[in-house]
Formats: structure tokens, C-alpha cells, sequence
């Protein structure tokens, strides 16, 4: 699951999806993740893929703020070393969330070689992932708007 950083809060109930028959590749997400980026309180679903106890993709559907995590996110060690921004476009959180569960979905072994996890690439199964994926969006909608409810308590900026 997503590295937790000191004075992050989550909301939701998680999810972890096997993307490999062993599970060693493995997608997860937190419905809400409220963290502080330059004294503004943001915050939405965070989608990850990770390799064993290693999260190689992170993508941080936080609306204007939201960003995504590749090459390797823990193996560089700096949030800011993997940061990159969504596509032009892709600003609100639904977007953010399709975005991101389509490159799940259709580059999940290109970006997983990026990221210097060529084997994990090798063995994720299309089917797992598949459904994965639509496990995902699936829990979403089950969990609700708690990024609305966030913003209602003054825990992030609308």
C-alpha cells in the first residue's frame, strides 16, 4: 500500500488487487489520502502499483494539486525525483482517477520496465489486471464522496 508520510491521514477502507499470479505485483487503493503541500490541505484517491513490499507507481488523484509517482517511486527515494504531472487536462479528481486506472489497465509492463522491475512486467497476467482495475473504480464508488466530506470539514481546500 502507499507509503504513509508523517501527519497523512486516511479515509476509506483500502483495497489491494493482485496483478500477478503470485502476488508480488499487486495495485491498491486508498479511497482518501488528506496530506499538506504548501500549507493547503489536499487530498483524493491514491492508486498505486507495487512489487513485492516496493510502490513503483503512485498516482495522486488530488484534484489541481494531483500528480502522478513513476519510474520507481520508493527505489528514488525523493517524491520529488518520480514526480510528474498528469497529461494536460486531466485536472479534476474523476479525470485524475480514469487517467490513471487506464495506464493501469495499457501500460502497467511499459512503465513497470521504466521503473527497473522488468520481471514483475513479465509475469502480470491482462486478466488480473483487468479486473483489478474495475475492482478499483468498483470500490470507489461503493466508499462515496469523502473527498466532499473533507472539504465540508475544512481538511482540504475546495
Amino acid at each position: 500500500m502507499a507509503t504513509k508520510l508523517p501527519g497523512e491521514t486516511y479515509r476509506g477502507a483500502g483495497l489491494h488487487m493482485p496483478l500477478s499470479p503470485d502476488g508480488q505485483v499487486a495495485a491498491y487503493v486508498w479511497p482518501l489520502r488528506i496530506l499538506n503541500v504548501q500549507g493547503q490541505g489536499c487530498g483524493g484517491p491514491t492508486i498505486g502499483v507495487e512489487v513485492g513490499n516496493e510502490e513503483v507507481l503512485r498516482f495522486d488523484c488530488h484534484d489541481a494539486l494531483g500528480h502522478w509517482h513513476g519510474g520507481g517511486y520508493d527505489r528514488l527515494e525523493r517524491p520529488r525525483d518520480s514526480h510528474r504531472e498528469f497529461p494536460e487536462g486531466v485536472q479534476r479528481v474523476a479525470d485524475q482517477v480514469d487517467w490513471a486506472l487506464q495506464q493501469i489497465e495499457q501500460k502497467s509492463r511499459e512503465l513497470l520496465e521504466e521503473a527497473e522491475h522488468g520481471e514483475a512486467a513479465q509475469v502480470l497476467e491482462p486478466a488480473m489486471v483487468h479486473s483489478a482495475v474495475e475492482a478499483i473504480r468498483s470500490h470507489l464508488e461503493q466508499e462515496g464522496d469523502l473527498r466532499s466530506k473533507a472539504i465540508a470539514e475544512h481538511l482540504i481546500a475546495p
